[in-house]
């Protein structure tokens, strides 16, 4: 294993796992099912997010561009899977802090990452055409 993905997929992974499970243990209010269910969901977008970041590789990046259409691992069935597993992560969260304004912020992330999800579509498309939209069809979001 090199170094750029210990950067790139380990240390996000252990960092991001060590901030939800402190979340999890100093938020205010009681270790309940909602609780609970907060860590799952947070802990699944951070996994999903991870396993995104490892298999795009270096055609991962944060502004849309069409270096290559990356179609294997969780990209064969979730178009934009670090969008998605990033609102789980975010709505694990929300449960977790038992803080109302979470639900805004849940409510802004969510069009925003449609938004994204449509701009970085119209870029493959128009890179990748006819593969990218047979993609787009057998996949999810």
């Amino acid at each position: 294993m090199d170094f750029a993905t210990i950067r790139r997929v380990w240390l996000p992974l252990i960092i991001a796992s060590v901030a939800t499970g402190y979340i999890f243990k100093t938020a205010p209010g009681p270790h309940d099912w909602m609780r609970w269910l907060g860590l799952v969901l947070a802990l699944i977008g951070i996994a999903g997010v991870i396993l995104s970041r490892y298999t795009l590789g270096r055609s991962f990046s944060i502004v849309p561009k069409a270096t290559a259409l990356v179609t294997t691992g969780i990209y064969s069935k979730i178009r934009n899977p670090i969008y998605v597993s990033g609102t789980f992560f975010i709505a694990g969260a929300v449960l977790m802090l038992r803080r109302p304004e979470g639900l805004l912020l849940l409510m802004i992330v969510i069009p925003l990452q449609i938004f994204r999800a449509r701009r970085e579509a119209a870029v493959l498309e128009a890179k990748f055409g006819d593969e990218y939209r047979e993609y787009r069809r057998r996949t999810w979001f």
